[in-house]
């Protein structure tokens, strides 16, 4: 009789082991699906929203004279974040680690003009567009030696190296000097510790409205146009059509209008 309870103890024993076995698949695929379903609800939650951008990189995120961080992109960021209901909280990050820190879950969403190419799409999501812009070859106004990007060949180019206006600079033969922002490209310009920097036509005509008698000037402009959106990393459905039915709403309402012809006085959507 004992012998007979053990031998049906250990049945027992291996028909609850059989079924936890067989569940524990579905339930670790359920729980990925619910974590990575949940990305907006979780943001929601916790009332915040965390944003990756440079906050040197004027006038899209910079500092102004009182200290606070300011810019398109910021204002922009801050108004998705309140009709989502929640804070932006930004975290400061130099270009060149901004990828690296999405992947590391360090935010949410990255806002610092983020240019969209099939390369970054392959491994993350975009919002829809909302800004076009353009490259521009920048030089110190003494130089007369570049006035074409092809111009650029054995000189050197102050850039970020994982920028796409960067790789302009690289494919037409310049020696790149890296660089952590735009700020400090035109540092090095106007020092004359390198040649020029291909950089964002916006960001230029700013740094010229803000502060005219910088001693650089544009000498080409880059053919094609550029759009850049707000970035997230890819499984996020929930917020990433939350955010762009928000950023609609802003053009429908005039609101990012606004904020457009604030830092550029025109609509740089188009």
């Amino acid at each position: 009789m004992k012998r007979k309870n053990i031998f049906i103890s250990a049945i027992l024993a291996l028909t609850l082991a059989i079924g936890v076995t067989g569940c524990s698949p579905k339930s670790s695929e359920e729980a990925a699906k619910s974590e990575t379903k949940n990305s907006l609800e979780t943001i929601k939650s916790e009332g915040k929203i965390r944003v990756g951008t440079e906050g040197t990189y004027a006038p899209f995120t910079f500092y102004d004279d009182k200290g606070t961080l300011t810019g398109f992109d910021v204002e922009i960021a801050r108004e998705v974040a309140k009709r989502l209901g929640v804070e932006a909280e930004f975290i400061e990050t130099k270009w060149d680690g901004m990828f690296a820190g999405l992947d590391a879950k360090r935010f949410d969403m990255v806002a610092n003009q983020v240019s969209i190419n099939d390369e970054r799409k392959e491994k993350y999501d975009f919002s829809s567009p909302y800004i076009t812009s353009r490259a521009v070859l920048i030089v110190n106004e003494d130089n007369n030696d570049i006035k074409t990007f092809e111009d650029l060949k054995g000189k050197k180019a102050a850039q970020s190296l994982t920028s796409d206006i960067g790789k302009i600079a690289s494919d037409n033969g310049a020696e790149i000097v890296q660089i952590d922002g735009f700020n400090q490209a035109i540092d090095l310009l106007v020092s004359k510790r390198v040649d020029a920097t291909v950089n964002d036509s916006l960001s230029f005509l700013d740094l010229k409205k803000q502060k005219p008698e910088t001693p650089i000037k544009s000498v080409a402009n880059y053919d094609n146009a550029t759009q850049s959106a707000l970035l997230f990393n890819k499984g996020n459905d929930e917020l990433v059509e939350e955010v762009n039915k928000i950023l609609a709403d802003m053009v429908a309402d005039g609101t990012y209008l606004k904020i457009s012809e604030k830092w550029f006085g025109t609509d740089v959507s188009k």
